[in-house]
């Protein structure tokens, strides 16, 4: 799966006790109804956040992933979490109308 848009929001490494890294990353959609999605990159996949801006247009390539978690209480409850693994710079297409040398409405 993919997300485009433009990045928001870029946070920091974070390191957990077992060694364990994260880093997540804001990315607003560009549709009618804009949506801010958080995509969390882990281990190696932290460091390629480096080479990206706020407001850069990006694609980034997530899976989904679920887990059951159940409380001391016996409650049940379930989590989602988008992970990214690879994410690339979008370029706006551009239209180049080429002009003929022998048309009728150039100046010269």
């Amino acid at each position: 799966m993919q997300i485009k848009g433009k990045i928001k929001v870029i946070g920091q490494t974070k390191t957990f006790g077992s060694g364990f890294t994260k880093r997540d990353v804001v990315v607003t959609t560009q549709e009618q109804y804009p949506q801010d999605i958080l995509v969390e990159f882990t281990k190696d996949n932290c460091e390629t956040l480096n080479n990206y801006n706020v407001g850069d247009e990006v694609e980034v390539g997530i899976n989904l992933r679920g887990r059951e978690w159940t409380s001391p209480q016996g409650d049940v409850k379930y989590f989602n979490t988008i992970q990214g693994w690879k994410i690339g710079t979008t370029q706006a297409e551009v239209t180049v109308e080429a002009h003929s040398p022998d048309r009728d409405d150039l100046p010269f």
